[in-house]
């Protein structure tokens, strides 16, 4: 058996006699009595087994270290008055695998940084089992919710010639150490992709609804908690509708996403609540509960102005129209002027990519972006230009190659009418879901700038 099967089953099925593989956690021995506490990685819930000399294998097990890998035979006996709800008596105990006397994962408290470090280990402790297991929750319940309402999977590509953010911040690809692109494998200059929106754009004119779910790559000198070298990408894209309709399908999906862990992963949210967010059971809560807010950008200066007028302190005070909010401003605006998730629409097209669509003022763009408490900004998206004028000019204007986006700016020749999607990050998706504070704890093995150790 595995110890979720237990757990699963010990109410509704009289179970006796136990038999499963498991990991020591802790080991405590006595003379009398000893205790192993184990886990098999199938659920957050330990097994304490209470074994005494008289059992067989009793010899070998005394020596059993911490993450040694035992095998148990024995009864499930009842515990109502105690922690946890049943423990083993075991009949057996066999130690299959004896772990190193170094084995660095020990009952203390260890630091986040120290545990990146071993990070081949670290998914072995209680946190990182709660992030990781809410992590798969949350990627399957994304393509749940996109699957349930007949959107097509798209696997945008990797490795592309063109920037999609304008933002010249990606890693090369290249055969070559002398630079010259011409005799590359691609026989051009090539990067590995920081967003497949644009090939999601081809995809969607012609299935109407398509999401994308992949790994995307910045190659941004930052340290931030919030930056990573790679992340995974969420983008969808749906032909024929505008900007309120794509807020409206983002806000469905956050709620179907946080609805699906209250249901699946209770214990792990738990867990998450009482060790990385206190709140974070009420903060979700709050999200999947209330109407999510909407500001234009224009509001939102505004907001930061008063408050600025009123003490508040910024490490940026300079607020004005045109700058880019940072994330002290965004944060302020969902955490303590609304409590709750907030779109911000409508920034000024200086600040965004060129593919948004230019609004009537010819100032601002039909852009969105997804603030929430904990982290800022979850996911930014905006109606796309349908003009190829509009959208040629835009280019010239923002020092992107037309050349390279001929097929792109194309689209818009060939019936595009109307198209809107977003970006969500992954990782933060999970960091806000999770309370983890670093990009870093939610990645199994985190890249950033001066770190690539396993």
């Amino acid at each position: 058996m595995q110890i979720k099967d237990i757990y699963d089953k010990y109410l509704i099925e009289e179970i006796k006699k136990v038999e499963f593989l498991a990991r020591v956690r802790t080991h405590r021995q006595g003379k009398v009595v000893s205790f192993l506490v184990l886990n098999d990685g199938t659920t957050l819930n330990d097994v304490q087994v209470v074994y005494k000399p008289e059992v067989k294998g009793y010899s070998e097990i005394q020596n059993a270290r911490v993450s040694s890998v035992v095998k148990v035979w024995g009864e499930l006996v009842l515990t109502p008055d105690k922690p946890q709800p049943f423990e083993i008596q075991a009949n057996e105990v066999a130690l299959l695998d004896e772990a190193a006397e170094d084995y660095p994962l020990q009952k203390k408290e260890h630091s986040p940084e120290f545990l990146r470090e071993i990070a081949h280990l670290r998914v072995r402790t209680k946190t990182f089992q709660s992030i990781f297991r809410l992590r798969s929750s949350l990627a399957y319940a994304i393509h749940k919710f996109f699957q349930e309402q007949n959107y097509v999977y798209v696997n945008a590509p990797i490795i592309t010639g063109n920037d999609a953010e304008g933002a010249g911040e990606a890693f090369l690809v290249t055969t070559r150490t002398d630079g010259n692109h011409e005799e590359d494998f691609f026989g051009k200059k090539a990067s590995l992709s920081v967003s497949g929106q644009l090939h999601a754009e081809a995809y969607a004119q012609a299935f109407n609804k398509i999401y994308t779910f992949g790994p995307t790559f910045r190659a941004e000198e930052s340290n931030t908690s919030r930056h990573a070298a790679e992340f995974w990408m969420i983008e969808p894209e749906i032909a024929f509708i505008d900007l309120a309709k794509n807020l409206e399908i983002i806000e469905n999906m956050i709620k179907f996403v946080i609805n699906y862990v209250f249901e699946n992963n209770k214990a792990e949210l738990e867990f998450c609540d009482a060790n990385l967010e206190e709140g974070l059971i009420n903060k979700l809560t709050n999200a999947k509960d209330s109407k999510f807010v909407t500001n234009t950008y224009e509001q939102a200066i505004e907001i930061l102005q008063k408050a600025v007028e009123q003490g508040k302190e910024f490490e940026n005070k300079n607020i004005k129209f045109g700058m880019d909010l940072g994330s002290e401003h965004e944060r302020y605006i969902c955490e303590e002027v609304y409590k709750s998730p907030v779109f911000i629409i409508n920034y000024p097209k200086d600040i965004k990519a060129f593919y948004m669509k230019l609004n009537d003022d010819n100032i601002t763009v039909a852009a969105s972006d997804l603030l929430v408490p904990g982290i800022g900004e979850l996911v930014g998206g905006s109606q796309r230009e349908d003009d190829f004028g509009k959208l040629k000019k835009r280019c010239l204007e923002m020092n992107v190659n037309i050349n390279e986006l001929d097929w792109y700016n194309n689209l818009r020749n060939y019936g595009y009418y109307k198209s809107a999607g977003f970006g969500l990050g992954f990782e933060r998706l999970v960091m806000y879901i999770t309370g983890a504070s670093n990009i870093r704890d939610v990645i199994s093995f985190p890249r950033t700038p001066k770190n690539l150790l396993f």
